[in-house]
């Protein structure tokens, strides 16, 4: 039986490439963020083909997607944070697709891998440092140096917001890889114990029913977390992106 750790193995499918004397592989990893992109955009265009005044079921999803992201964005960053909500939307239901995608039997789940987590957390952290600095100016490193604070404090207070602000990559992406890590791993554990029960006749069989019934109560305590945790990090982004519109609040 596969351990708990062996789900979370990049395998090569084809090669596509070779440079530098490396050869490039489309991974199974590569494969299952396609389909999380794929199935992201035919959902929310079989959903809104239509454009009915009384929305259908899929419709009314898509729609209540749209403005439950939107609404997180205005409450985070104000009405000029309207002007991020297709690359905060994007993120949103990425995040989400990939969580879910992740919950079906034999599926990979890429949001359980650090490097995707941080690569989209450097996307934020690149955005709202780029359009910071060109949009304000020096004025962007108030950041740094709350108002109200006395000067005297400068040497300690910078020195804390800017590694607290360089860190933001670090716990973005951490915070969704580590919950998704951990809450697969233990689901595959509570399926293994069953299935290794089972297979020791009527006795297994009845020893079999409690690790049963916890990993039906985990497979939805884990559906919900995907939910939760693509909401968390979306969060975090307009909260991030706040910083970039108002560097002074």
């Amino acid at each position: 039986m596969a351990g708990p750790i062996q789900q979370f193995e990049i395998k090569p499918l084809f090669r596509v490439a070779e440079i530098a004397g490396r050869e490039i592989h489309f991974t199974n990893s590569a494969a299952y963020m396609f389909l999380a992109v794929a199935g992201s955009c035919l959902f929310l265009l079989l959903a809104t083909r239509r454009r009915r005044v009384v929305p259908g079921r899929w419709q009314s999803a898509a729609e209540m997607l749209h403005e439950f992201v939107a609404k997180t964005l205005r409450e985070n960053a104000g009405e000029q944070g309207m002007r991020f909500f297709p690359l905060v939307f994007s993120l949103f239901m990425f995040v989400l697709a990939a969580n879910l995608i992740g919950m079906f039997p034999y599926a990979f789940t890429v949001t359980s891998h650090l490097i995707i987590t941080f690569s989209l957390a450097m996307i934020v952290f690149l955005t709202v440092t780029i359009y910071g600095v060109v949009r304000h100016g020096f004025g962007f490193f108030r950041l740094f140096m709350p108002a109200g604070i006395p000067l005297a404090l400068a040497p300690i207070i910078v020195p804390i917001e800017l590694i607290s602000y360089l860190s933001r990559p670090v716990s973005h992406s951490v915070r969704l890889f580590a919950v998704m890590l951990a809450g697969h791993i233990t689901l595959k554990v509570f399926a293994g114990f069953v299935a290794a029960l089972g297979g020791l006749g009527v006795l297994g069989i009845l020893a079999a029913v409690l690790p049963l019934a916890m990993t039906v109560a985990l497979t939805g305590l884990e559906l919900l977390m995907s939910v939760i945790q693509a909401y968390i990090f979306t969060m975090l982004t307009c909260m991030y992106l706040n910083d970039a519109i108002h560097p002074g609040h």
